[in-house]
Parts: structure tokens; sequence; C-alpha cells
């Protein structure tokens, strides 16, 4: 066990040093919030309800609001301010007969274990309360929070109950309980007799918790059968996910920007989008038929003026395809990858214009 509390216990002029430890813990099989269809946690976040932001743990304060409306806030050095005279002693007010405490009134229960050198008055503390039959009632704060409480003797250990405040036990306000109601002694002798039929010393051990002990078994059942799935992504990739949907909304920002723009040149959306590398490449081809009739030019030259006079008019012609190219010169790099194949294919398209301008030549 760990420690939750350090201070000293405080009667008359007796202290005792004790560490406080938690003595009960519930049971119960902790079950998470998730997504049916993939398993992801649920997750809950802190948000402001005036600007819808989240918001981080330190910049988060308490407040209190006022029977008109007003907000109080109130701040971690405000709580510092305020007075825990009790902050490290447990101060014993009183000692009392043990039945005069009302049940209704214990909260959580806690172990008190002295220090070393505090073993003696821890047994003179124990021993006190064990031959008078009485609990001492003390002031105890525990996490920022002032409470009472009452210290009892179970086994060797002098363990502490948080009680709870007198206006923080509500009253019974049943009004048909102060009807009259006439039961018969033959009644109340029947229902004595069935008391008395039941009646034993408690054992608490022999009671268990049916439910969980079931839901122990059913999640051991899907186990061993393999009804399991992997766990979801952990909560450090959710923001690289999110990230990755705004990169596709981008580039589908991008799209229609493109579409709006070659919408209003008069072109073809869809086909711009589907057929942008096409295009890039028939500009590259006719610059490719263009450097290749410059090269048959040189050669024709060799041979007489006829082939070059020939090879001006095929530029000429080639012109127009020139300044249409030119439009779509600017590429994208998807398809500059398709260059390889198209210029395979420009090379096939260019070599009848040059074996008719070396026949010419000839």
């Amino acid at each position: 066990m760990r420690a939750i509390w350090k201070g000293a216990v405080a009667f008359g002029l007796v202290n005792v040093p004790v560490r406080l430890y938690a003595a009960t813990g519930e049971h119960e099989v902790r079950l998470h919030q998730v997504h049916r269809e993939d398993g992801g946690r649920i997750r809950y976040r802190k948000v402001c309800s005036l600007d819808g932001e989240q918001v981080e743990w330190a910049d988060i304060a308490k407040g209190y609001e006022t029977e008109d409306g007003e907000l109080v806030v109130l701040t971690d050095e405000d709580f510092d301010q305020l007075p825990l005279s009790t902050e490290r002693e447990i101060e014993v007010l009183e000692f009392v007969p043990a039945e005069q405490v009302d049940p209704i009134l214990l909260q959580k229960t806690y172990y008190l274990e002295p220090d070393r050198t505090a073993a003696k008055p821890y047994a003179l503390l124990r021993g006190a309360l064990e031959q008078t039959d009485r609990v001492a009632v003390v002031k105890v704060a525990i996490r920022q929070r002032e409470s009472m409480a009452v210290l009892r003797v179970r086994d060797k250990v002098i363990v502490l109950q948080t009680l709870l405040w007198p206006d923080e036990v509500r009253e019974a306000d049943f009004p048909v309980l102060d009807d009259d109601v006439s039961v018969r002694p033959q009644e109340l002798t029947m229902a004595s007799s069935l008391v008395e039929s039941l009646a034993a010393d408690f054992d608490p051990s022999q009671y268990e918790d049916a439910y969980v002990t079931a839901l122990e078994e059913l999640i051991a059942a899907k186990v061993s059968s393999g009804d399991t799935r992997a766990p979801a992504s952990p909560p450090e990739e959710e923001g690289a996910s999110e990230g990755g949907a705004e990169v596709v909304d981008l580039l589908a920002a991008l799209q229609r920007s493109v579409d709006k723009a070659r919408a209003a040149r008069g072109e073809d959306a869809d086909e711009g989008s589907a057929g942008s590398g096409s295009g890039s490449d028939s500009g590259r081809s006719s610059r490719r038929t263009s450097s290749t009739g410059r090269g048959a030019t040189g050669a024709a030259k060799d041979r007489g003026s006829t082939a070059a006079s020939s090879t001006a008019k095929g530029a000429a012609k080639d012109a127009p395809a020139k300044k249409s190219a030119a439009k779509a010169a600017p590429a994208t790099k998807a398809a500059a990858k398709k260059a390889p194949a198209k210029k395979a294919a420009d090379a096939e398209d260019a070599a009848p214009a040059r074996r008719k301008a070396r026949s010419k030549a000839s």
C-alpha cells in the first residue's frame, strides 16, 4: 500500500506521528466506453462553452454562481490562502461512546500506521480506546478538504473513518409514515419468528458479488474463444490521422480551383483534369518534332538547297502546332513520368517525315 497522507494524532500532550492508508478498494471490473464498430476509445475533452475551444488543465479554475447569476472565479492561489489548521494534524476533540455515532454518517475508512519511534504512544491510544469502549472524534484535512472523523480500533490497528457533516445528511420526509397503521400481535409474532429462523452471526466472507463474477467469466470466455480484436490506435496517432484528413481536403480544394480556372478559359474541367498529362506530352512531342526537323535541315544542307526549302516549309506547317503546344507547356510532375513512353511514339510518328525529306533531297 502507498501512504496518501502523513501527519500526527494529537490528544492532550501526546503526539503520535502516523501515515494514512486507504483501507478499502472496490473490486469492480474496469470497462471503457468504445465505438461499437471499430473499438476506438471514446474520449472526453474539456471544452469551453463560449468559444468551443479545448481548455488545458492549467487554464481551468473553479467557479461559484451566486443566486442572482453572478460568477465568482476561484483560483489555486485563492485556495492556498484558506486556513487549514488540521492540514498535518489529526486533532482529537472528544471521546464518545461508539453506539452514539450514527452509521449513516460513516464514509471512507483509512488505516493509521505509526512511525517506528511512535510505537508506544500509538499502543497507549489504542489501549485507551479499547478499555473505555469509546471512539475519538477528530478533525482532519485530506486532499484540501476538512472532515470530521472517528478513530476506533480494528484488530491491532487504529482506524480512521471520515464522517459526513450534519447538514450533509438529508431528512427523511415521507408523509405516509405518519399515517396510523395497526399491526395485530399475531402478525408481529409471525414476523419475529421469521427473523429468528434466519438469525446468524454475520460473516461477510460467505457472500460474493455474483454480477462481477459472471462478468469476469464472460470476459474470460470471449478471450478463450478468440472473440477479441486488435486495440485501436493510441491517442498520439489521432492527431496524425486528423492531419491526413486536412491534406485530403486541401488537395480537393486545389483541384476545385484548377477546374474553376479551366472553366473560365472555356475548357472542359473533366477533360482537363484527366488529360493534363497528355497535353503536356503533346507540348514535348511538338518540341521534339521541331528539334528533329532542325536536325534534318542540317543534313539537307549537305545535299542541296531543295531539301532545305522543303524542311523550311515543313517547319512552317508545324508553327501552329508549336503555338498550341506553348499554351499547354505548364506540365505536371505526373506527366514527366510518361515522357519516355511518349518519346518512343513521337519518334515513330516523325520517321515518315524524315524519310520523305531525304527522298526529296535525293
